[in-house]
């Protein structure tokens, strides 16, 4: 079995990889072959098995569509993105990496006779805009009020269609924003959301820029990486023509995150987030969906926490080393 990873040098596709690397295996799938492409070069699975190639590649160019997929892999995890906040500042890029990146890929496969592979589109919770319902159930309307989500919300559509049409078999999971992730901050508006519990439970300052009322919807990066398995494996005919699924989260305020962050490192770690309010990043986060019932997902076999101090017990166990540098 081959898999082909694009934006594999990202950090939710470095974890896929070194756990693919560890099990030799997605899910339950041995695979033999893997490809690795993104922009930058991305880190070959030094540890895997089967033959590994790396390609750095710009999806948006026309030659990238056929080296990608000469080899016909048979499950394509698609991850390469500009992030929101970026996509935001940038339309330009954000339409050509977020949208004609996308395009292309999938027509590069619907121009290949007798191949349907499996394709697991990252899609965003930006796909929705407000008004909202308390908690948003599995049906309601996509209205994005960003770039960012248009162009995801797109794709989403562009992914039911080729997958009614029989060009491959697609499942878009739109993932929650992904919390603690581990390293240096991004361009992505919602990159506060990690760096208030990341940098005091290593001993340094973040920065606040919202207010502590403002709920959102979170995961992991080891559920993140467990949505894109299940996604890769699972028996997709359940859900018939509608492919795209918001996956499972724990929905929790910026005061929760503050308070989960007190009861793991104590008063000294909470001391060191300092509030900067942001207009910009407010109003894009602000208006961000905040719960979700995921009651298909969940049907459909997707698990993740079930508490922020869950997710930052993930971070502790995968990121730090033994003790916190920052003790209660």
């Amino acid at each position: 079995m081959h898999l082909l990873v694009i934006g594999a040098a990202g950090m939710i596709g470095r974890k896929l990889i070194e756990k693919i690397s560890l099990n030799q295996h997605i899910g339950e799938v041995k695979l033999d072959q893997l490809t690795l492409a993104d922009v930058v070069a991305p880190k070959h699975a030094a540890d895997f098995a089967g033959e590994c190639q790396t390609l750095q590649v710009d999806l948006t160019e026309e030659r990238t569509k056929e080296c990608l997929i000469a080899n016909r892999p048979d499950i394509i995890i698609h991850l390469a993105a500009i992030v929101s906040g970026e996509a935001e500042i940038d339309f330009e890029k954000g339409y050509r990496v977020n949208f004609d990146g996308t395009r292309m890929l999938f027509d590069s496969i619907r121009q290949i006779a007798d191949y349907t592979p499996r394709v697991v589109f990252a899609s965003s919770l930006a796909v929705f805009g407000a008004p909202f319902p308390n908690k948003i159930p599995d049906d309601f309307h996509l209205t994005p009020s960003t770039s960012y989500g248009t162009q995801k919300a797109i794709s989403e559509l562009l992914l039911d269609d080729y997958t009614r049409r029989g060009f491959f078999d697609g499942i878009g999971i739109r993932l929650p924003t992904i919390c603690i992730r581990p390293g240096k901050p991004n361009k992505a508006a919602s990159g506060f959301y990690s760096s208030i519990l990341r940098e005091p439970l290593n001993g340094k300052e973040a920065l606040l820029p919202v207010s502590e009322d403002l709920r959102h919807w979170f995961s992991s990066p080891r559920s993140a990486v467990a949505f894109l398995e299940h996604a890769a494996t699972m028996d997709t005919a359940v859900l018939g023509n509608r492919r795209n699924l918001t996956m499972p989260g724990v929905s929790v305020t910026v005061r929760e995150q503050i308070e989960s962050l007190r009861r793991v490192a104590g008063e000294e770690a909470v001391a060191l987030i300092r509030r900067e309010p942001d207009l910009a990043i407010s109003k894009i986060v602000s208006s961000w969906p905040q719960d979700f019932e995921v009651t298909r997902a969940k049907a459909a076999g997707f698990t993740a926490e079930s508490s922020i101090d869950d997710i930052i017990a993930v971070y502790i166990e995968e990121e730090l080393d033994d003790e916190l540098p920052i003790n209660s």
